[in-house]
C-alpha cells in the first residue's frame, strides 16, 4: 500500500472540474463536480440529526437504490437546508441539468451536496450555469482535483484531498478522496462532506459494508465543537475501472479495501479535526486497555469533547484534571485510583498516512506520565507545557481494566472560534 499524489483524479476514470458560481461568496470558486467515465455503484452515510438538509434527503433514495452514480454536483456557501418542497426540487433541477450537461442516459444519476448557511436557498439559475460551465471543463489532472478540493470549503483553511493505491487479484486499485470540514464538527456522522471515489470492482453490499466499518472509527470519532449539522454526508463511488476480480464476500480482497478506505478516511477525519475553526492544534486521546471496544470510544471522546480540556490545551496547560473530570462523568464506569494518565506529541497527519492504520499501530507517544493510578506524579510543569506546545497533543488514558482501545480526534478550543462563528452570516 502506497501514498498517491492528488485526491479524486488519482482512482483511474475519474475527472473533476470547480468553477466560481457565485452561490454566496464573491472572488472565489465556490462549486465542483466530479465525474466517472464508468457509472458508479455507490454507498454512503448520512447525518443522524432529525433535521436533514434537502440534498441528503435526495441523495439517500438514490443510494438505497440499485441505480448507478455517474456525477456529484457540490456547491458551498448556502446548505439547501430547512428549505422544504423548493429545497428538493432544486435538488431535482441540479441532477436534471448535470444529466443534461453530460449527455447521461436516463438510468444515471447525478448525486448532489450543499454546504453553508442554513434556511437559504441555493440560487437555481446560478448553480444551473455553473453546472454547464464545470461539464466543459471536466478534466483528469491531479491539479484539477485539488482545485476542486479547493472550491468545496467554507471555513476551512485549506483543502483536504488524499489517495492511496494497493493490489487485488494482481491489479492496482486506488482510492481517492476530498473533503471539507472545520466548524460544526460533533461525531454521530459529523458534520462534513466527504466524496471518496475508488475504481475496484466490488459489490454494493459490500461497498456499504466498508465505508460503515470504516466511518465508525474515523468521522464518528471527531469532535470541534459538539454541533451536528444537517448536511454531513460521506460518499463512496466505485466504477471497477482497475478490472480487479470482483469482491463479492469478504475475503482477504475485501480486507485490504476495507484497511485501505480506513487510511483515507482517517486522513480526511483527522485532517478535519485538525483544521478547526480558530484551532492552533489537533487533540488526541487514546484509551488504552479499557474493559470494552464502546467502553474505550467513550471515554476518549469525552475527553476531545470537553471544551474545559480543549480550553486548557489552548493555553499549554497541563491541567490534568479537566481529563480526568472528563473520564468521569464520560458515563462509563472505571476505577479511578487505576488510572494513569499522559502526554505525548503525536506524528503529524502526513507522517501517519500509508504508515499505520489503527491508533494500536502508532507510536505511544508516551512522552509524560501525569497521573499515576489516580494521582499526580510530581511531573516538571515546563516539560509539559512544552509538549503541549506541539502541533499535535495526544493525551493517553490507561484504564487497567482490559485490552480494548480507542482513538478519538478534536482540537483546542481558541477565541479564533468564537470570532469565527460570531459573523459567520456575514
Amino acid at each position: 500500500m502506497k501514498r498517491e499524489k492528488g485526491g479524486v483524479c488519482a482512482p483511474t476514470g475519474f475527472m473533476a472540474a470547480h468553477t466560481a458560481g457565485h452561490i454566496k461568496y464573491e472572488n472565489r470558486d465556490d462549486c465542483a463536480m466530479i465525474y466517472s467515465q464508468t457509472p458508479c455503484v455507490t454507498a454512503a452515510t448520512f447525518t443522524s440529526n432529525v433535521v436533514k438538509a434537502a440534498p441528503v434527503l435526495f441523495d439517500r433514495d438514490i443510494v438505497r437504490s440499485e441505480k448507478k452514480v455517474s456525477a456529484v454536483v457540490v456547491n458551498t456557501g448556502i446548505a439547501n437546508a430547512a428549505t422544504g418542497k423548493l429545497g428538493l426540487n432544486i435538488c431535482s433541477e441540479e441532477a436534471a441539468a448535470t444529466k443534461q450537461a453530460l449527455k447521461l442516459p436516463a438510468d444515471e444519476e447525478v448525486l448532489v451536496a450543499s454546504t453553508g448557511v442554513i434556511g437559504a436557498q441555493v440560487p437555481l439559475d446560478k448553480i444551473c450555469d455553473a453546472i454547464r460551465v464545470m461539464s466543459e471543463k471536466l478534466v483528469r489532472t491531479e491539479e484539477e482535483g485539488t482545485a476542486a478540493s479547493e472550491a468545496i470549503k467554507t471555513t476551512d483553511t485549506h483543502g483536504k484531498q488524499v489517495a492511496v493505491s494497493f493490489e487485488i487479484g494482481g491489479k492496482e486499485v486506488t482510492i481517492g478522496a476530498m473533503a471539507k470540514g472545520s466548524g460544526m464538527i460533533h461525531p454521530n456522522m459529523c458534520t462534513m462532506l466527504s466524496f471518496v471515489m475508488t475504481d475496484c470492482a466490488i459489490t454494493k453490499e459490500l461497498l456499504q459494508s466498508a465505508l460503515s466499518e470504516t466511518v465508525a472509527d474515523t468521522y464518528n470519532m471527531i469532535s470541534v465543537d459538539g454541533d451536528m449539522s444537517t448536511n454531513d454526508s460521506c460518499f463512496l463511488l466505485a466504477n471497477g475501472m482497475a478490472k480487479n476480480p470482483l469482491i463479492s464476500e469478504k475475503d482477504d480482497s475485501y480486507e485490504t479495501f476495507v484497511e485501505a478506505l480506513g487510511i483515507v478516511n482517517r486522513y480526511l477525519a483527522e485532517s478535519m479535526a485538525e483544521d478547526g475553526e480558530g484551532a492552533t492544534k489537533l487533540l488526541e486521546c487514546r484509551v488504552v486497555h479499557a474493559d470494552t471496544t464502546e467502553h474505550a470510544k467513550t471515554l476518549a471522546k469525552s475527553v476531545i469533547e470537553s471544551n474545559l480540556t480543549k480550553a486548557a490545551v489552548f493555553g499549554n496547560d497541563a491541567n490534568w484534571g479537566r481529563i480526568f473530570c472528563a473520564l468521569g462523568y464520560s458515563g462509563v464506569s472505571f476505577d479511578p485510583e487505576r488510572t494513569d494518565i499522559y502526554v505525548g506529541r503525536g506524528l503529524s497527519i502526513e507522517e501517519e498516512t500509508g504508515l499505520y492504520i489503527s491508533h494500536e499501530e502508532l507510536p505511544a507517544a508516551l512522552d509524560l506520565r501525569l497521573v499515576e493510578n489516580g494521582m499526580a506524579t510530581g511531573y516538571d510543569e515546563e516539560e509539559a507545557t512544552a509538549i503541549l506546545s506541539s502541533k499535535h497533543v495526544v493525551v493517553t488514558c490507561d484504564m487497567k481494566a482490559g485490552s480494548a482501545s480507542a482513538a478519538a480526534y478534536g482540537c483546542d478550543l481558541t477565541h479564533e472560534y468564537v470570532n469565527i462563528n460570531a459573523d459567520y452570516r456575514s
